[in-house]
């Protein structure tokens, strides 16, 4: 079963696509061009997949890992809605 996923660059461009429920976010993200480094590759050791999530979307999401809370408070510009693309799996 496809589903959306919306992308929403910093200058407001929106770019939509579709994914498959078990998907990671980053990958999804550099499949269709979108700016998202993912440099350790999803092992937890960089904030290059720093996301904001829509806020009405965020409470859908499993909650982070400590690990993952530890990499956002180094990620730039994180609000309350950060998380890490490598480590969403879409549902």
């Amino acid at each position: 079963m496809a589903m959306i996923v919306r992308f929403i660059a910093r200058d407001g461009t929106a770019t939509t696509t579709v994914a498959t429920p078990g998907d990671r976010l980053l990958d999804v993200a550099q499949v269709h061009n979108q700016p998202l480094e993912g440099t350790c590759e999803g092992q937890l050791a960089c904030a290059t997949c720093h996301v904001i999530v829509d806020a009405a979307d965020f409470p859908k999401l499993l909650p982070a890992s400590e690990d993952e809370e530890d990499m956002l408070d180094l990620a730039h510009n994180a609000t309350r809605t950060s998380r890490l693309a490598c480590q969403i799996r879409l549902t």
